[in-house]
């Protein structure tokens, strides 16, 4: 079931993107997420986050890995066709100003999100990726539709202080998008991005078992898989609108 709008939600200029159809996970890729055995041995270890840089693919570009330290490592990868690395910034820095914004992103599991810090996204001095880094967004989603929400908090840094080889930044024709324990690396292709997404959970004082993993992977899958859809069509018709508005 589809999150619940406020009647002041539904005069927004974005209802129109929630009412499109948003796609469930394929069954069969829903099986493979649920259920299929990883090779663990492919997991990108966090210290080795850069080899993302490299040309090609790596092993364990999709699924759910046990980690040495005994956490777990999500990967995702979504081809995101007609999306620029542009796009994917000012979505970043856009979309916290407006908990509408994030439902549309997926309306079966997306409630709430809001930046602590408007004045940091509205600030026309800064870059797409500066009016994103440094802000924290309080975030209320589900994993999977109709499961129980939970509250998140989100802390964007530059990739830099994250630990990404600032050289290699320097040359690098994408963007990366990131929090601690998360990475979204989008990189150009010929008919748009391709998004390698990488979670790692290692904290042991932080419960997270195998099943939130695989759910996240699901998650990961429908919201990017929407976000792609929509995303060109949001960044032409609003790119120069980051009004605030209270919802």
């Amino acid at each position: 079931m589809a999150v619940e709008l406020t009647e002041e939600q539904k005069k927004s200029p974005y209802y129109k993107y929630y009412e499109r159809e948003i796609k469930e996970v394929p069954p069969k890729l829903m099986k493979r997420i649920m259920t299929e055995k990883f090779d663990d041995s492919e997991a990108l270890l966090f210290v080795d986050k850069n080899k993302l840089f490299e040309d090609g693919y790596l092993p364990g570009e999709f699924g759910v890995f046990h980690l040495p330290s005994g956490g777990y490592e999500v990967a995702n990868c979504t081809q995101m066709p007609g999306v620029t690395p542009e796009m994917f910034d000012w979505w970043f820095a856009w979309h916290g100003l407006d908990p509408m914004r994030y439902i549309i992103w997926n309306k079966d599991e997306h409630y709430y999100c809001k930046t602590r810090n408007p004045e940091i996204a509205l600030n026309e001095k800064l870059t797409m990726k500066e009016r994103y880094w440094h802000t924290t967004h309080d975030v209320k989603e589900s994993m999977l539709k109709d499961a129980p929400v939970v509250d998140l908090i989100l802390n964007f840094l530059p990739p830099e202080e994250m630990g990404f080889d600032p050289e290699k930044l320097k040359a690098f024709q994408g963007t990366i998008v990131c929090t601690p324990g998360m990475v979204h690396f989008l990189r150009p292709t010929e008919h748009g991005s391709e998004l390698r997404t990488r979670f790692w959970f290692e904290d042991p004082n932080v419960p997270f078992d195998e099943m939130a993993a695989r759910a996240l992977l699901a998650h990961n899958v429908k919201e990017y898989t929407h976000l792609a859809e929509i995303l060109p069509e949001l960044y032409a018709e609003f790119k120069n609108k980051f009004l605030f508005r209270e919802s």
